[in-house]
């Protein structure tokens, strides 16, 4: 447990300390992320977009869904240079983009949740990456509340 000054009197307390235990100072609370399902956003985005497998409603950060394609993007060419160094015919870089497919579509319009605007969205080339790449819209919206936390 580590240990911080109050805003208010500066005495030694716990970080986890909501109020002063001393003066009654509130502390600042440390903002927590937290995913659509109100549940707090833990690890690797690639894991959480896994996860939730096939799971279109909610909303997506921008950040989930960038590290996913980061991610993905190495994984793929990772195993093109692998099945190429081992003659390979590429069924392994395939499989993987087979399996991955349905999540990442789930991360793409959960994001385009996220900016409020219809999944529908990203079925056009060009907009699509415009939007994808916008913040998110602060505070809930008809797709549920903000991954980040902020209203």
């Amino acid at each position: 447990m580590s240990m911080v000054f109050c805003r208010g009197c500066a005495k030694e307390i716990s970080s986890l300390a909501v109020a002063c235990p001393q003066c009654g100072a509130p502390q600042g609370v440390q903002q927590t992320r937290v995913m659509s399902a109100g549940v707090p956003e833990q690890g690797n985005p690639y894991i959480e977009v896994l996860k939730k497998y096939a799971v279109f409603n909610g909303r997506a950060s921008r950040r989930e869904y960038w590290m996913f394609i980061l991610i993905n993007l190495g994984i793929s060419i990772g195993l093109i240079v692998l099945e190429t160094l081992l003659g390979g015919k590429g069924y392994l870089s395939n499989l993987y983009s087979l399996a991955v497919f349905l999540p990442g579509l789930a991360a793409a319009v959960r994001r385009m949740h996220d900016t409020d605007r219809s999944g529908w969205w990203i079925l056009l080339p060009i907009v699509n990456i415009v939007f994808l790449a916008q913040d998110s819209q602060p505070g809930d919206n008809r797709f549920g509340p903000n991954p980040k936390g902020i209203n």
